[in-house]
């Protein structure tokens, strides 16, 4: 296969197959032109000084905070120029979605137009407080209600619960959701079935919730195993104690679920409820509505779907949409529109008629940045724009598994057209090299790996998500790269195994530094003598 996108060339075969690159001889500095060597902090700063000059005089009277007094914080004193070089020389070593394409996908590295960025700014929606009183933030409790609307409109379903903080949170509101219903109708159900290719959070919140989970077996499609689940189910009624199925639809390995409604359909039937797991909504929305599909609740991603910046941690937001069965059930608080405006219903006492509500959540109803920004990204875009981003997202992850299939492992490439993400196994490879040999040898290439391991169903797996934002040409290059890579690895290219050697640093032993990180910095010790774990740190 040859891809040539215009004004783009990979690297000669000699370069990329050959021995690796002299790196050339050492520089005094540590420097390599441009990349710059940085040392820690510690290192570069001395403790007997500080950036600005103070005249130390006798404290006036008696300690007013007695043993809480300060006495030194041990921190280097660095001058504004050194700290401001530091912290952006460390940035430059940072890959990021400004400079490339990042495999990973919209989990957290999508790009996120700016224009979001602009409006989640605005004087009134970047200051606002959650204990102003509620007649000073009518605006933001408007723009809630109206993202709430539109949320509700893309997925069908009847409500919407905004103060959910991620997904993971946004579960175990739907969860919460469902065991108030199942109690309030005297049912009380103690299993949760989840896929086993499910992200690890499904279980995890199911257990948290209090449910005891079981594995729905998948077909060797991929896909949920349907007569399976309903052996699982039986005949349903009192007998049945399965409260729930935690379903995520495309799925984690890239496919969609073509009898979600079938598998709804038999979980209701037996008493059961269903909870989708909407972390791939972005895959789907503008084509397929989650409530047609007998949906129950859903989370949404807004991060994943809706241009919500969520790199590091954090912030999130994780709205969940209700079905009829379970909108009496939401939590608190939540916006409703009156003659005078908007308010918000905090307290169990102040609901309509007929709510249940199973409690509160959170201290405040939600991430006003986040919400802003989504519906920034759903207006901006529209009901074809919206539609349109779901399509190229889809089109870009089959052009990356009908590019790659001949030369990596595509264990499901036979079950049809993939979603919104390709997958890939490590079969295939020489003996002795793996998929961990393929992500460090494309970051010798420029990129930032695929999602490794995961699903855990593949073994090997590599997981890549292009988005919707990536070009024809920029697809082209990553895969060039890829094949590359690859090629090496099912060679047995043993220069492989010493990637990354263009990196600021080589391979690090990563379980190591999770289970033992050193937090804090200790002077290395002279030359002989025994440093301990500071020789670890200046040495690096």
């Amino acid at each position: 296969m040859t891809i040539n996108p215009s004004g783009w060339r990979p690297a000669s075969p000699s370069d990329v197959h050959g021995e690796v690159p002299a790196l050339g001889p050492a520089t005094m500095t540590g420097n390599r032109a441009l990349m710059l060597e940085e040392p820690l902090l510690f290192e570069i700063g001395s403790r007997d000084q500080t950036g600005v000059d103070f005249d130390f005089t006798a404290a006036a009277g008696a300690e007013r905070v007695g043993a809480l007094r300060r006495t030194s914080l041990d921190l280097p004193g660095l001058s504004e120029p050194e700290a401001v070089r530091h912290y952006t020389r460390l940035s430059r070593q940072n890959y990021a979605i400004d400079l490339g394409l990042f495999p990973l996908g919209s989990c957290t590295m999508k790009h996120n137009p700016r224009l979001n960025e602009k409006v989640a700014r605005m004087a009134g929606f970047a200051d606002v407080h959650p204990l102003q009183p509620q007649e000073t933030v009518q605006g933001a409790l408007e723009l809630i209600d109206t993202l709430a609307h539109w949320l509700i409109t893309l997925t069908g379903m009847r409500a919407v619960a905004m103060s959910p903080k991620a997904g993971a949170h946004g579960e175990m509101c739907g969860l919460l959701s469902i065991r108030a219903a199942l109690e309030a109708r005297g049912d009380a159900r103690s299993v949760v079935l989840v896929p086993e290719s499910a992200h690890g959070t499904n279980p995890a919140t199911a257990a948290f919730c209090g449910y005891k989970v079981e594995d729905i077996p998948a077909t060797a499609a991929g896909r949920v195993d349907l007569a399976a689940l309903k052996a699982r189910l039986g005949v349903g009624g009192p007998d049945c104690d399965v409260a729930a199925v935690m379903i995520t639809n495309p799925n984690t390995c890239g496919l969609f679920e073509p009898e979600m409604k079938a598998i709804s359909d038999a979980v209701h039937a037996a008493g059961g409820l269903v909870y989708c797991d909407g972390a791939n909504f972005n895959a789907i929305v503008g084509r397929v509505r989650p409530g047609d599909l007998g949906i129950d609740a859903m989370h949404i991603n807004l991060h994943k779907t809706f241009s919500t910046p969520h790199g590091g941690g954090g912030p999130g937001s994780g709205p969940v949409v209700l079905s009829d069965a379970l909108v009496p059930f939401a939590p608190l608080p939540y916006v409703v529109k009156t003659g005078d405006g908007y308010r918000l219903v905090e307290e169990e006492t102040a609901q309509a008629e007929g709510s249940d509500s199973f409690g509160r959540m959170v201290a405040f109803h939600g991430q006003m940045g986040m919400f802003t920004r989504a519906l920034a990204y759903i207006l901006s875009h529209g009901a074809d724009g919206l539609r349109q981003v779901a399509e190229d997202a889809v089109l870009n992850a089959n052009y990356v598994l009908r590019s790659l299939e001949d030369v990596l492992d595509a264990p499901f490439a036979g079950s049809g057209p993939c979603m919104h993400e390709a997958i890939f196994s490590d079969r295939g490879f020489a003996e002795g090299f793996s998929t961990i040999d393929v992500a460090k040898g494309l970051i010798d290439e420029g990129f930032h790996p695929m999602t490794m391991y995961f699903p855990l169903v593949v073994h090997g797996a590599m997981l890549i998500e292009p988005t919707e934002t990536e070009s024809k040409a920029s697809l082209d290059q990553f895969i060039v790269a890829l094949r590359s890579v690859a090629g090496r690895a099912k060679a047995g290219d043993e220069t492989l195994k010493a990637a990354p050697v263009f990196a600021p640093r080589r391979r690090l032993d990563e379980t190591l530094a999770a289970r033992r990180p050193v937090l804090a910095f200790r002077t290395p010790a002279p030359d002989g003598a025994d440093s301990g774990e500071g020789a670890e740190l200046g040495g690096r």
